[in-house]
């Protein structure tokens, strides 16, 4: 099943419609769905080397964007939107903290927190409810998605075909690891 899961997203990165796949995930990530775009993007870049740099381009500009959705969701419906979002990743203790910091190093949360597994939809929202300076929030956000996807790409880049064939190799130790990682922001999220 794990192959066959691979070899649909293969063939899905390589698709004419990939790269509108990866924006419309890189888009709602930010601000409610619960796939991080690395799910499409590492397979494109390893279906197209070539285009590594295009890719984290897209989806760095893509995720941004859609952060300000989370933002809005923040700043104009905590009540009625973030918080039951917040509720269902089990956040509101972490927004609860994240409050208390955020006036004084709140850039550095979104730059810091933005790179990591942790949902990126806690700051965007949480930046929107606290009404964050957006200008700061934009940039922000822009130096930490833009670490996180061309990191991401430079290694697949750099590794390309030995990446390949090691995941191909070691599908399920690999699946299982992007999952555990997945799930450890989550929990990352929770508990600290």
């Amino acid at each position: 099943m794990l192959q066959r899961l691979y070899d649909w997203m293969m063939r899905l990165a390589a698709s004419p419609n990939a790269i509108w796949w990866l924006v419309a995930v890189a888009f709602v990530e930010s601000s409610f769905f619960p796939i991080p775009p690395d799910v499409l993007l590492i397979p494109m870049i390893l279906a197209a080397r070539r285009d590594a740099w295009k890719l984290a381009i897209i989806a760095t500009v893509s995720s941004v964007v859609g952060g300000f959705l989370g933002y809005a969701i923040g700043y104009y419906a905590f009540g009625y939107i973030g918080e039951p979002i917040l509720n269902f990743y089990h956040a509101m203790d972490k927004y609860e903290a994240l409050k208390t910091s955020f006036d004084e190093w709140g850039a550095w949360i979104i730059v810091l927190k933005g790179m990591t597994p942790i949902p990126y939809k806690l700051i965007t929202i949480t930046s929107g409810a606290l009404h964050f300076n957006l200008a700061t929030f934009a940039i922000a956000s822009l130096i930490s998605r833009s670490i996180r996807f061309f990191l991401v790409a430079a290694l697949l880049w750099w590794f390309g075909e030995p990446v390949r064939i090691f995941i191909e190799k070691r599908l399920t130790l690999v699946t299982t690891l992007f999952v555990v990682l997945l799930i450890g922001g989550f929990v990352a999220l929770r508990y600290i």
